[in-house]
């Protein structure tokens, strides 16, 4: 039995959805902090499909429709999970100040 390697379009796509939810962790976490549908609050929901789309030209990843809701999925993952970093250290440090 050989063994095959993954698919370039799958390795890419991993590559693309994990860069997404971490470069979205630190703009979830800004995100919790700003008032909703402030501009700053469209700032951080919107600034890292940019950085996105950059990786995918730079390194000229294919552009598959099949991996986009997995790619959405990944982005607002790392929002949420940011956010409740954000909400879970604000708890921490409420409760440290009592």
């Amino acid at each position: 039995m050989t063994h095959q390697s993954m698919p370039a379009y799958l390795s890419e796509s991993l590559v693309i959805m994990a860069f997404a939810f971490f470069v979205n962790l630190p703009f979830g976490y800004w995100r919790e902090g700003v008032r909703k549908f402030s501009p700053a609050w469209f700032v951080a929901v919107h600034a890292a499909v940019p950085l996105i789309v950059a990786l995918r030209f730079v390194f000229e990843f294919e552009w598959r429709l099949a991996a986009l809701p997995f790619t959405v999925a990944a982005y607002f993952g790392g929002q949420t999970v940011g956010a409740r970093w954000r909400r879970r250290q604000v708890a921490a440090g409420a409760s440290a100040a009592e």
